[in-house]
């Protein structure tokens, strides 16, 4: 389960590209600007998603050479260790209008007791620059580093919810991401960075008309969350609390990049779908307390399917076109009782699934987590309601992950 939202729809959506060099075998993605047709401040999920690259080569504290992306920054004592850092800042990065929230998303390989934090500082339109604050502290194990979101930091208008850096309203922003390793250990590598801007309407406009995945429906793995339930309390408890992992270990199935045996040797055998529980520890946020921090999860996936990231779709319109092109996006939503016709569950404040198709009626084909068994995870629910209750609770909020088989189709909204 995710943490409830409040009942509102995006508007305008501006991920953009975060400057530096490219990443070999990523593409980024051109930079889009809201449209006269459409306007930012009259559509759903308006303007630009990146793939934005911080760096090709693995981060070398030592011998990088000036004027390089990457900056040495002394040393800092963390975790009962000291650590070498070095910090790669983009540029200010306007998305063209007032942006009230911002989601980054990372791909890194963390190795040993290397981790890297991502900060984000603000400008308004009258120059005024916020401090920067701490999005996360992030590793891909937590053997010696307990990955956690940034925590509050209210001192200047801008506060971190979890996931979301919130504000009044900012003209532009900087990523700034640190890379820590100890002296002649093994060096992090980071290899993208995207950020996602927002400003939220109030309502969720017209239902979208089908589009062009009507009758497709993607060989997406069914997994249920509920036949974890209990399993692991200081990683949530499994159940209700694990539809994050539960539906990015579907994602990951489908691409063939489950974790492998490896990273659940730990799981007792006979456990059902063990990767779930591994997806569940490799995402665990040990300030949210959960497994629902939305970039940790990408960032989880990124690893292993080359790229993913946090967006906001404009409806689910946009979702067909990524399921057309072999991508099964996840999507958050909320729903009350009676809300969600043919739901597991009778309600939710905060729930993620997967759309893996449409039928050919322009309905929606999903894999939800919360079924009670795998053979009852696959559900079809009426566009109108779920799209409704999508855009209401997390304003087109989804995970985009896919692999280099499958490229990502061009944007008209600028989303990806």
């Amino acid at each position: 389960m995710r943490r409830s939202f409040p009942r509102r729809l995006v508007t305008s959506v501006l991920p953009l590209a975060l400057a530096a060099c490219l990443v070999s075998g990523l593409a980024a993605v051109a930079l889009a600007r809201p449209t006269a047709e459409r306007p930012a401040t009259e559509r759903v999920a308006g303007a630009a998603v990146s793939a934005a690259a911080v760096t090709d080569r693995k981060v070398d504290l030592e011998r990088f050479a000036a004027p390089g992306p990457w900056k040495p920054a002394g040393s800092r004592a963390k975790y009962g260790r000291t650590y070498q850092v070095a910090r790669w800042t983009s540029r200010w990065v306007s998305p063209g209008f007032d942006f009230t929230e911002l989601i980054a998303s990372w791909s890194a390989r963390t190795p040993g007791s290397s981790w890297i934090e991502v900060q984000v500082r603000g400008r308004s339109a009258t120059g005024a620059k916020t401090s920067w604050d701490v999005l996360a502290r992030w590793a891909a194990q937590d053997k010696v580093v307990r990955r956690r979101s940034g925590g509050a930091q209210g001192d200047d208008g801008t506060r971190v919810a979890t996931d979301t850096w919130k504000s009044a309203g900012l003209s532009s922003y900087r990523i700034r991401i640190a890379a820590h390793r100890e002296r002649g250990r093994k060096l992090p590598r980071v290899a993208l960075a995207t950020a996602m801007t927002s400003r939220l309407p109030a309502t969720a406009g017209p239902v979208s008309a089908p589009g062009v995945a009507r009758g497709v429906e993607l060989a997406v793995p069914r997994y249920s969350q509920m036949t974890h339930s209990g399993h692991y309390p200081q990683w949530g408890g499994g159940g209700e609390a694990w539809c994050s992992p539960t539906s990015t270990a579907m994602v990951l199935g489908y691409y063939g990049r489950l974790p492998g045996p490896g990273s659940y040797g730990w799981v007792p055998a006979g456990h059902p779908d063990p990767w779930v529980d591994a997806t569940a520890r490799g995402t665990y946020d040990h300030a949210y307390d959960g497994t629902g921090n939305w970039p940790f999860n990408t960032a989880f996936a990124a690893r292993r399917t080359g790229e993913a990231f946090v967006t906001r779709l404009r409806d689910l319109t946009d979702a067909e076109l990524l399921v057309k092109a072999g991508i099964p996006p996840v999507i958050s939503l909320a729903f009350g009782r009676g809300e969600l016709t043919g739901a597991p569950i009778s309600s939710s404040a905060g729930h993620l699934l997967v759309v893996v198709g449409f039928t050919a009626t322009g309905d929606v084909i999903v894999n939800d987590p919360a079924a009670g068994s795998n053979d009852a995870v696959r559900r079809v629910y009426a566009r109108g309601q779920l799209e409704r209750l999508w855009l209401q609770a997390s304003g087109g909020m989804a995970y985009v992950i896919r692999d280099p088989a499958h490229p990502l189709p061009a944007a008209p909204g600028g989303n990806w």
